[in-house]
């Protein structure tokens, strides 16, 4: 179908969002009775992504009874906030509950969008009936292996000094390494060094064999922290296995850390059905994770991801949501570790889902799937679509942030937001780059 007779298709199933807090009642109402919602971004940095995504999280926890919000961070940081988030810290406010987000990239939680959900999720606890149990939030993601080693030792050496003891005898196999993960990756996936497999193996089995006396020492608040252990003990088991892969391929690592997020929800899905009877999860995490992989080159390279997971483990269960823009500005590095700037994004390519949605017309809506078959059969058939992480780099476009995908079938709905600004850093001023790369910029490299 050329692109003219597809745009028709298009402004004809659209659902204009002009602002108003009604415009998603078309999106909540398809969401029926899914138990994941799984809220995607194309990009780590854009402030309309993170502010959308929220809207849409408070209704599904005010309206349909959402427990919990699981996101594309690191178990003990997003820890500290649920800890907040609950009244169980000493934390006064959203910004110091953020505190402990200081790798790089910090502005991916560490800004203005996420401090404000944060201080609603408190107010939207402290003020909740009695009936209704607390919404929390966690953090599926596997970078912090050396501070959930820490944690874990911490734990036992409140409740439990000899295990505690074994623990850091276990976990000092990493020690020569300074903490540097990637440096006991290579050394262990090349052979250089013994890897520390058995060791986190065995300290979450010891773990796991002690659950029940430890979560039966007081109460509920036991149990919270006996799970919150366990999970940074079975990131570090599975830390440890990904950054061995890192050296053995993109594909190899890239499933390993979707696999374990995937086992981290499942995890989270299950201790929720225990304590509250009900298990239903948002998910914030980038278009590439929660996207169906299936549905795009992804899966011709061997890897799947979050998205694909869940809905072959939950089938009927699951609504995913993309986002994407066609021009703006965003948050993003230009290299790995660097600083935090405002970068221009370039429009759309030709023969991007982008350029055809900017193409429409109205400059903001929203396109649903799941509902109408109809409009996923007319629109089927893969095209590029653009994927911005925490790096952005506008003079390798083609090459560095886009790839082939089916939207129709890679997600149940899609938000375009055709002008779009970057996040606001809570640390420090983004450094404006000054100038647009030029619309003639080859496509091709």
């Amino acid at each position: 179908m050329r692109d003219g007779a597809l745009i028709d298709v298009i402004s004809k199933n659209l659902s204009l969002l002009s602002g108003s807090p009604h415009d998603v009642d078309r999106l909540i109402h398809s969401i029926d009775n899914s138990s994941y919602v799984l809220i995607g971004e194309a990009s780590h940095g854009t402030h309309e992504f993170y502010n959308t995504r929220a809207e849409i999280t408070k209704r599904l926890i005010q309206e349909r009874g959402f427990l919990a919000v699981a996101v594309e961070a690191d178990w003990p940081d997003a820890n500290r906030i649920d800890r907040y988030v609950r009244g169980r810290s000493r934390d006064n406010s959203p910004r110091q509950a953020l505190s402990d987000f200081q790798r790089f990239p910090r502005w991916m939680w560490r800004n203005r969008d996420v401090e404000n959900f944060i201080d609603w999720l408190r107010t939207y606890n402290d003020t909740r009936a009695d009936r209704i149990p607390e919404a929390g939030f966690y953090g599926l993601d596997l970078y912090s292996m050396n501070t959930s080693r820490a944690e874990v030792v911490r734990y036992l050496d409140r409740i439990d000094p000899e295990s505690a003891r074994r623990a850091r005898e276990r976990y000092s196999c990493f020690d020569h390494f300074g903490g540097d993960e990637q440096a006991y990756g290579m050394a262990a996936g090349f052979g250089a060094s013994e890897s520390c497999e058995n060791e986190v193996v065995q300290q979450l089995t010891d773990l796991r064999r002690r659950a029940y006396e430890y979560m039966h020492r007081d109460g509920l608040l036991a149990e919270d922290d006996f799970f919150s252990a366990e999970q940074n003990a079975r990131l570090v088991r599975n830390a440890e296995e990904y950054y061995r892969s890192m050296f053995r391929g993109r594909a190899s690592s890239w499933n390993l850390r979707d696999r374990h997020m995937a086992e981290t929800l499942h995890a989270l899905a299950a201790w929720l059905e225990r304590r509250f009877g009900c298990s239903k999860i948002v998910v914030w995490e980038h278009n590439s994770h929660l996207g169906d992989a299936r549905a795009t080159e992804m899966s011709r390279r061997g890897e799947y991801n979050v998205g694909q997971l869940v809905r072959e483990r939950y089938p009927g269960q699951t609504f995913n949501i993309g986002f994407t823009t066609y021009t703006g500005t965003v948050t993003a590095a230009s290299d790995w570790g660097g600083d935090a700037e405002t970068k221009t994004v370039r429009p759309g390519l030709s023969g991007s889902w982008e350029e055809l949605f900017h193409q429409v017309g109205p400059p903001n809506f929203l396109l649903s799937f799941k509902e109408n078959q109809g409009v996923s059969a007319q629109l089927a058939g893969e095209r590029l679509e653009r994927a911005i992480g925490v790096i952005y780099r506008p003079e390798t476009e083609r090459v560095s942030h886009y790839f082939q995908a089916n939207l129709t079938e890679q997600f149940d709905a899609v938000i375009h937001l055709d002008t779009t600004r970057a996040v606001e850093p809570l640390d420090t001023a983004a450094a404006v780059v000054e100038g647009a790369v030029p619309e003639t910029f080859p496509s091709g490299v």
